[in-house]
């Protein structure tokens, strides 16, 4: 348990200077073009260690349920975050979802943010909904994974 709580928070040590480092100076102006989806993916990263250290301390001293079949969760869950908050990035850059009615480059991007920050939180109901617009947009239907998941929060 220790190692995964030294872990998180050096994962958030991390992540925290990243988004000092792409909102300074010294960010390459090469990459000035990527610097929100940068941005959505390390605040999606902070959303899952949020989630984690929660998680850690409801489990092991709250609830005195820790197991350790769940510690690669631990350690997987900032990185599907990561991938979640970059993600929210990209669908509504492609107008799947509409936060404001003009979103242009001196737009506020607190709410895009913000929903990266809730994708990195919540990576199973994130991803849901990911499959939930992409059914009523293309017709594909959700993996067994999220049929299952969907099974499960119900059940809750």
């Amino acid at each position: 348990m220790k190692n995964i709580v030294a872990y998180l928070i050096i994962f958030l040590i991390v992540i925290s200077t990243g988004l000092i480092f792409t909102n300074s100076n010294w960010f390459p102006s090469d990459l000035a073009n990527f610097k929100h989806i940068f941005n959505c993916c390390l605040i999606g990263g902070t959303g899952g260690i949020l989630y984690n250290l929660r998680a850690v301390y409801l489990n092991f001293s709250i609830k005195n349920q820790w197991s350790k079949e769940w510690e690669i969760w631990y350690y997987l869950r900032p990185i599907t975050s990561i991938i979640s908050g970059g993600i929210s990035f990209l669908i509504i850059k492609a107008g799947l979802l509409v936060l404001e009615a003009n979103l242009s480059e001196d737009s506020s991007y607190f709410g895009v943010y913000s929903l990266a920050l809730i994708a990195g939180l919540n990576v199973d109901r994130f991803i849901s909904k990911i499959e939930d617009l992409a059914k009523a947009t293309w017709g594909i239907d959700k993996s067994r994974a999220s049929k299952n998941s969907d099974k499960q929060i119900n059940k809750e």
